[in-house]
């Protein structure tokens, strides 16, 4: 199978980590770094090498990871255990600014895609319904 986007990046830094992520989020609290490549941000909203390697270049590689049978469905897993947390805010289970970085995720997420309301949820609940307004200005261009 072509991988057009090189999504392996993320398969191979998801490998060790997925499952730890998943068990934090459910804990409630994030305490180890996987931010970058779990819940990926659009291009150039983070300056760092790492955010810069695991950075979403267009739409169409948005779509191809939200397809994509093992990053798509891990997506929608961890972005629903998020949600299912209660009386927490964003700041409390991330941190900062990670908690910005979700919901920069969300906003591409949930903009790239019809099928669900997931992502919009995730927005809601947390950022009252506000989306990240850099992503929406550079997914227009």
């Amino acid at each position: 199978m072509e991988d057009k986007f090189n999504l392996k990046r993320f398969i191979d830094a998801q490998s060790n980590t997925y499952e730890r992520a998943l068990n934090e989020i459910k804990n409630g609290r994030k305490t180890t770094h996987w931010m970058w490549y779990i819940f990926p941000q659009y291009y150039g909203l983070g300056r760092s090498s790492i955010s810069i390697k695991y950075a979403i270049n267009c739409e169409e590689e948005a779509i191809a990871y939200l397809k994509h049978p093992i990053l798509g469905s891990r997506l929608v897993e961890i972005t629903k255990a998020f949600l299912s947390i209660e009386n927490k805010t964003a700041y409390d289970v991330l941190g900062g600014p990670d908690d910005l970085k979700i919901k920069s995720s969300m906003t591409l997420f949930d903009i790239i895609q019809s099928e669900t309301d997931l992502f919009d949820s995730v927005l809601e609940k947390y950022f009252k319904g506000n989306r990240c307004n850099p992503t929406i200005k550079m997914l227009k261009h």
